[in-house]
């Protein structure tokens, strides 16, 4: 099984091959998707929403961080892992964000970290890139400045998001993620970077895609945003296999011979 490297990623670009990426939190579900052949699992800050039950992504720590991408770097033996660097880890001072970005990726496991915004954080991506952590960038709707943006909205400044795309790459990252970005910009900024774009409602011609995993399995009830495709309702699989359990339980259809011990 040959392993995933920050330079066969950008290879991939180079010969007009797709990326995939995917979500992961714990080491099962990281099991399953690395041996699935996935590319590149994130384990992501997106964790407090799909994980923990936060309202949003600001409420994660490093320490949570560490600790859902160490459960899935123990599982991984292929894929590329990258991990989010969460709110306020990396905007206080530079030296705080290298400091940050050392711990998470030494105590972690992970290979590379994902910082979210543009320009404005040009500075502090050369940085951990001068330290020799890879870098994935992330610009368009950017979670944790979901409160600046008054909500989960697409990102439609064009002349913004190529001037964002274009420090990021000069700053030294390897890849970048267009979330909610409209397709004719995303396929601009693909087209203009030599590094490989990864979309998350950014259309058709990004250089790879990426899903939260929990989206795409259906777990997550109604809420689906436009961008994801849903390719199992495994929260109704999951719902009728513990209603059969409770109902064998009331009735004592469950456990049976099969299931129990004697001396």
């Amino acid at each position: 099984m040959k392993k995933i490297t920050v330079p066969e990623i950008q290879r991939m670009k180079e010969r007009g091959e797709k990326i995939t990426m995917l979500t992961a939190y714990d080491a099962p579900m990281a099991e399953i998707i690395d041996e699935s052949g996935i590319d590149m699992i994130l384990v992501g800050d997106s964790v407090g929403t799909v994980i923990a039950g936060y309202p949003n992504t600001l409420p994660v720590t490093v320490e949570e961080m560490i600790y859902h991408t160490k459960a899935v770097c123990r599982k991984v033996k292929r894929a590329l892992v990258v991990i989010d660097m969460p709110f306020m880890s990396y905007q206080v001072s530079i030296e705080e964000a290298k400091r940050n970005a050392g711990r998470m990726i030494k105590e972690s496991g992970a290979e590379a970290v994902k910082i979210e915004g543009g320009i404005s954080v040009k500075d502090v991506v050369k940085a951990i890139v001068d330290i020799d952590i890879p870098v994935v960038g992330h610009i368009g709707l950017t979670p944790q400045s979901i409160h600046k943006f008054g909500g989960y909205k697409i990102q439609r400044q064009r002349e913004k998001l190529l001037e964002d795309a274009k420090a990021i790459e000069e700053a030294g990252a390897f890849a970048i993620v267009l979330e909610c970005v409209p397709e004719e910009i995303a396929k601009e900024i693909t087209e203009t970077l030599t590094i490989p774009t990864i979309g998350i409602g950014a259309g058709r011609y990004c250089d790879g895609q990426v899903l939260v995993i929990h989206d795409l399995l259906g777990m997550l009830g109604d809420f689906r945003p436009k961008f994801v495709k849903r390719y199992v309702d495994l929260r109704s699989i999951i719902s009728k296999a513990v209603k059969e359990f409770i109902e064998e339980v009331k009735t004592g259809a469950f456990p049976t011979e099969e299931h129990i011990f004697r001396m």
